[in-house]
């Protein structure tokens, strides 16, 4: 797999370098814990992925320009905030198998961090007069708190049905890939259908992303390290099992509500409803959906002249749902 993001990045390795050096600057700060603080998040973060699509959708329609880089960086800001945020609510001590923040410096520290990286990428913006990504920026982080909010009400009740669940993901997770697409090409002058076009091509891949993400938790195999079955631990209503839950009998319909509900924390009970949706139909159901998605992504691509930066998001395309990890 690594050798497919090598070839990704091929189109834009020099960028991604110079990025890195750039993306830290954008976090400095006057307080020395401030500096510490984000010296760690760069050197403790993941793979690129969204910086790599900010460049890409940029090359895709002309150049990378000192403005892609500042919308990559105002990006990698926002995401690295809502990390930081994440871990704080979720109680985790641990991101990507390093200590996370709250976990080194209390949870206090880490909103302060979390909420001074969000002004950043808003000053980053107004600094040089980008209002177009700043509205950008700005309404991913709305979508992104009212996911997170919807997600967090539908879940007390488990009444998520498959539009509510598309609505979610749409907001948590795509709505930052398609705020990366949309500023790659708008650093480049994009009009507003343009603009629009590579939203949606990015709310796209997002959506296929994140059924993947929850195809993890089916698999024996789960090398991203996440426990088998933990989304069903922690009630959460995922595409397989909205499906299977949907077409079952009344009678395993009640049975597996009941062990979602009441003993999500019974080993026995939680790995006979991943069985019942393996057998049900919904792990292959979701693998559909997800296909039908990375299809309109690709659609939308195929109207693009061919060029390297075509052939890396292809390759993205491809990557997002073959991945391992």
């Amino acid at each position: 797999m690594s050798n497919i993001v090598e070839e990704i990045k091929k189109p834009i390795n020099e960028e991604i370098k110079l990025f890195e050096q750039k993306f830290y600057e954008s976090m400095q700060s006057k307080v020395p814990l401030l500096d510490k603080v984000t010296r760690f998040i760069v050197t403790t973060k993941g793979k690129q992925m969204r910086p790599m699509f900010v460049f890409l959708t940029a090359k895709l329609v002309g150049e990378v320009n000192e403005k892609t880089f500042r919308g990559a960086s105002m990006i990698e800001l926002i995401h690295t905030a809502t990390l930081v945020h994440d871990d704080v609510v979720d109680e985790s001590f641990k991101r990507r198998n390093f200590f996370s923040i709250n976990a080194l410096w209390k949870n206090k520290i880490a909103v302060l961090v979390g909420d001074y990286l969000l002004s950043k990428s808003v000053l980053l913006s107004t600094d040089n007069k980008d209002y177009d990504l700043l509205s950008v920026i700005a309404r991913t982080i709305r979508e992104m708190s009212e996911g997170e909010l919807l997600q967090l009400e539908k879940a007390r009740k488990l009444d998520i049905t498959e539009e509510v669940y598309y609505e979610i993901i749409r907001q948590k997770t795509a709505t930052l890939i398609a705020a990366c697409c949309e500023i790659g090409v708008l650093s480049n002058g994009a009009d507003e259908n343009m603009a629009k076009k590579m939203q949606d091509f990015g709310t796209y891949t997002g959506i296929a992303f994140q059924i993947k993400d929850d195809l993890f938790d089916y698999l024996s195999q789960n090398i991203i390290g996440k426990p088998v079955g933990i989304d069903i631990k922690e009630q959460k209503m995922t595409l397989p099992l909205i499906y299977t839950l949907r077409t079952a009998k009344e009678i395993d319909r009640k049975h597996f509500f009941n062990t979602i509900k009441r003993y999500n924390n019974d080993q026995k009970r939680v790995k006979e409803l991943i069985e019942f949706v393996k057998k049900s139909g919904g792990l292959d159901y979701a693998i559909g959906v997800m296909k039908d998605f990375q299809q309109k992504a690709k659609d939308i691509l195929a109207e693009f002249p061919e060029s390297e930066a075509k052939h890396s998001l292809n390759l993205m395309l491809d990557y997002v749902i073959e991945r391992k990890f």
